[in-house]
């Protein structure tokens, strides 16, 4: 290989580094605008009376269905879990929305008020949980009717 050749592959391997880490460098910087644009959302949501409120009341009803309901933060987001359900308050630049997911799908979003009463969220989320526990003990008693058939 001669000194072109080699010279010509270097400057191509350095022209595919500088344009891949342009593009890692402005989405790093699209991304730190988007984190700081939900920063005081995030903080509110953190902090807030609401979330306070809305993880009393996802306890209480979750207890009433015999459903443990777990909490996670994961970064800024508040994620609650129960059964296959799960509810993820997410901060953006906009507002927190509430992410509703049913066994891994997306099923619906919405935007929160972090100002107001936490209820019509729960209420949406507790009616998921509802439904899938009914689904479970309509399984469970198909189930036990076919193991008392074997027998």
């Amino acid at each position: 290989m001669s000194f072109l050749d080699n010279l010509e592959n270097n400057l191509k391997a350095l022209e595919g580094r500088e344009q891949g880490g342009l593009e890692d460098r402005a989405r790093r910087d699209a991304d730190r605008k988007q984190t700081l644009a939900a920063a005081p959302f995030a903080e509110q949501l953190k902090n807030g009376e609401f979330t306070k409120v809305l993880m009393q009341q996802a306890t209480r009803a979750g207890f009433q269905l015999r459903t443990k309901v777990n909490f996670t933060w994961i970064g800024t987001t508040l994620r609650l879990d129960g059964r296959e359900q799960r509810l993820e308050l997410r901060p953006t630049a906009e507002g927190v929305m509430a992410v509703y997911i049913a066994g891994g799908n997306e099923i619906r979003r919405e935007r929160v008020d972090l100002g107001g009463s936490p209820d019509a969220v729960l209420q949406t989320w507790m009616g998921m949980i509802s439904e899938q526990k009914r689904r479970d003990d309509e399984m469970a008693v198909a189930a036990a009717a076919a193991l008392a058939d074997d027998e």
